[in-house]
């Protein structure tokens, strides 16, 4: 049975208006693609999504790409929606190209956000340890939990993204929304990229990079073409990996013209 996954639904007021699927990255939430969001509603419908152990979605016991694709199907199903775009941020955007490429008659165009369909080698460490060095017991506040991690995690925009995700439950107690323990034990699949033999997407895509990132280089483009020959690139010049939040206008009108191209 396929999870349930948390979501949220932003209509248009353009009666029949197209929809727009928006996944987040590792350790996010479907806020994390709020500029976005709000761009694309004058003329989309969107949908955004918490994946698996990450937001108000449920933990699992194992992490998969494989589960989040026939989670976020399901999605589409229940909404009985037969078709739509979808861009995903890092590991949304590993969901985003498994569905299109293994779903194919869903998508309509695919947008990935400076990620590349390979496996990648483990380059999360510091975050992990950073977060596991948090006693939430212990701990007193998001101000304290960043002094925590300050030893691992040496750059303070990334804390303050994690930081978004610690919150306080119904007895006061602090909690992360992801699955720290799962997603450490998990890893392998989350960097990894597994599709069937041959699989192929040859709908329309773009593929979004940060200039100063390395998660795309020109050693994938043999990849990309293979899975999705009709691949464009677009390059956001001045930004790293999180370009949309670098650069949000800049990101929003690439995305918009990919979608309406």
């Amino acid at each position: 049975m396929p999870i349930s996954l948390n979501f949220e639904q932003y209509h248009c007021n353009n009666q029949g208006a197209p929809w727009v699927v928006l996944i987040h990255g590792l350790f996010g939430n479907l806020d994390n693609l709020a500029a976005l969001r709000r761009h694309l509603t004058d003329a989309f419908n969107v949908i955004a999504i918490d994946l698996p152990d990450h937001g108000e979605s449920p933990w699992v016991d194992t992490f998969t790409l494989a589960d989040c694709v026939s989670a976020l199907v399901q999605v589409l199903d229940d909404q009985q929606i037969d078709k739509c775009h979808i861009v995903g941020h890092s590991l949304g955007g590993k969901v985003a190209m498994l569905t299109a490429l293994t779903h194919p008659d869903r998508v309509d165009t695919l947008v990935p956000m400076d990620i590349a369909p390979v496996t990648y080698p483990p380059h999360h460490q510091a975050v992990f340890a950073g977060l596991k060095k948090v006693d939430l017991s212990a701990i007193s506040g998001r101000k304290e939990a960043d002094n925590v991690m300050q030893s691992e995690i040496k750059i303070p925009g990334v804390r303050q993204f994690l930081l978004k995700s610690l919150y306080q439950d119904d007895t006061g107690h602090w909690q992360w929304r992801f699955n720290v323990t799962g997603l450490e034990k998990d890893y392998a699949n989350v960097g990894g990229f597994t599709v069937p033999d041959n699989a192929q997407f040859t709908g329309k895509v773009t593929f979004i990079k940060g200039g100063e990132s390395d998660y795309i280089t020109r050693a994938h483009q043999t990849v990309i073409g293979q899975y999705f020959p009709n691949a464009k690139a677009k390059i956001v010049e001045g930004v790293g990996h999180w370009l949309h939040a670098e650069k949000p206008q800049v990101v929003n009108g690439l995305v918009e013209r990919a979608l309406l191209d």
